[in-house]
C-alpha cells in the first residue's frame, strides 16, 4: 500500500472517529438535558397554538367586523366627504376611518383605515395630523405602501421641511413601482432643481427618462432634463 493511500485511510478513519464522538456527546446531552428539552419544545408548541387560536378566535372576527365598519367611511371618502369620513357620525355603525383605526389594531383592515385617516387629514389640510396617521400604517402593499409614503413626503412639503420630503419622495421612488415611483421621482427632483442642485434634478429626471419612459412623467421629461442642464451651467 502507498504511503499517500495510506495516509488518506487514516485520515478517513479519524473522521469516522470524530463523528462517532460527535453523535455519542449528543447521545449524552440529550439523554442528560431530555427534560429540559421536552419543556422547551412543549413551551413552543403551546406558544404556536396560542397564536394560531388568537388569530383565529379574536383577529379574524374583528377583521371581519372592521371590513364592514370601514366600507360606509369608504363611501363617503369616494364622495369627497373628508371630515365625514374620518370622524364619522358618532354611531357605532358609522365609526370614520379614524376610530377604526384605534378600535381595530392588529387588524389588515385597521392598518388600511390608517392611511384613509392620513389621506383625509391631508385633503382637510390637517398635515400634521395626517403625518401622524400615516406613520402608524404598514407599508407592506406594493401598490399602496409607495402611495402611503410619498403622501408622507407631500405632507412635509406644506410643512415646508424639504429635508424630509426628499427622504419620503426617494423611499417611495425605491419601491419601483411603475405608477407611483416616476412621480416620486418627479417631485424630488423638483425639489433637488428648487434648492440648485441641479446635478441630483438631472440625474433623478434621467431615471424617469431611461426607466419609466412609458411613464406619464416621461412624456415630457426631455425639457425638464434640459431646464436643470442650462442652470446647472
Amino acid at each position: 500500500m502507498s504511503a499517500t493511500k495510506k495516509n488518506k485511510n487514516q485520515n478517513q478513519d479519524q473522521e469516522l472517529k470524530n463523528v462517532e464522538n460527535a453523535l455519542s456527546a449528543s447521545e449524552v446531552f440529550i439523554e442528560k438535558y431530555k427534560n429540559q428539552i421536552l419543556y422547551v419544545l412543549g413551551g413552543v408548541v403551546l406558544l404556536i397554538l396560542a397564536v394560531l387560536a388568537f388569530r383565529a378566535w379574536y383577529i379574524a372576527p374583528r377583521e371581519e367586523m372592521a371590513e364592514d365598519k370601514i366600507a360606509i367611511c369608504q363611501e363617503y371618502f369616494a364622495k369627497d366627504s373628508f371630515q365625514l369620513a374620518l370622524k364619522g357620525d358618532g354611531t357605532d355603525e358609522f365609526l370614520g376611518f379614524e376610530n377604526i383605526a384605534k378600535e381595530y389594531k392588529m387588524t389588515k383592515t385597521a392598518n388600511l383605515a390608517s392611511v384613509y385617516a392620513g389621506v383625509c387629514c391631508y385633503k382637510l389640510e390637517q398635515y400634521e395630523n395626517a403625518i401622524n396617521f400615516l406613520k402608524k400604517a404598514d407599508f407592506d402593499s406594493p401598490n399602496l405602501g409607495p402611495a402611503a409614503i410619498g403622501l408622507l413626503g407631500d405632507c412635509y412639503v406644506q410643512l415646508g421641511d424639504e429635508k424630509s420630503a426628499l427622504k419620503y419622495f426617494e423611499k417611495a421612488a425605491k419601491e419601483e413601482n411603475d405608477l407611483t415611483a416616476p412621480l416620486y421621482l418627479k417631485k424630488a427632483a423638483t425639489i433637488y432643481e428648487k434648492q440648485g442642485n441641479y446635478k441630483k434634478a438631472v440625474e433623478l429626471y434621467t431615471v424617469i427618462k431611461d426607466k419609466y419612459f412609458r411613464s406619464m412623467q416621461a412624456s415630457d421629461i426631455d425639457k425638464y432634463i434640459e431646464r436643470a442642464k442650462v442652470l446647472q451651467q
